[in-house]
């Protein structure tokens, strides 16, 4: 079952089952969700096992959700890239 694994991942590295659900699913409720037992997909039960298994703890920076993207930064001599997020900008 996706929750057994689920669990022992968020007590593993140490992470927070909404903040889980955000980078794995783009849903907070998610982890809350499979709990109460919500049987998801099993496309959706793929991606998120696949992405537990690239999920790299010294790195969380490299396991954003797919919906953040680099973009070019304003001035070419700007040292830190930005991130696109729906239409909106941040700093990386």
């Amino acid at each position: 079952m996706l929750i057994r694994k689920v669990e022992c991942f968020l007590q593993a590295h140490k992470m927070a089952a909404t903040k889980f659900g955000r980078l794995a699913a783009h849903d907070p409720r998610f982890v809350l969700d499979l709990r109460m037992g919500r049987i998801p997909r099993p496309a959706t039960e793929k991606r998120t096992l696949e992405w537990m298994a690239q999920y790299d703890a010294d790195n969380p920076q490299g396991a954003r959700p797919h919906s953040f993207r680099r973009i070019a930064a304003a001035s070419p001599n700007a040292a830190t890239p930005a991130l696109e997020v729906k239409g909106f900008r941040h700093a990386a």
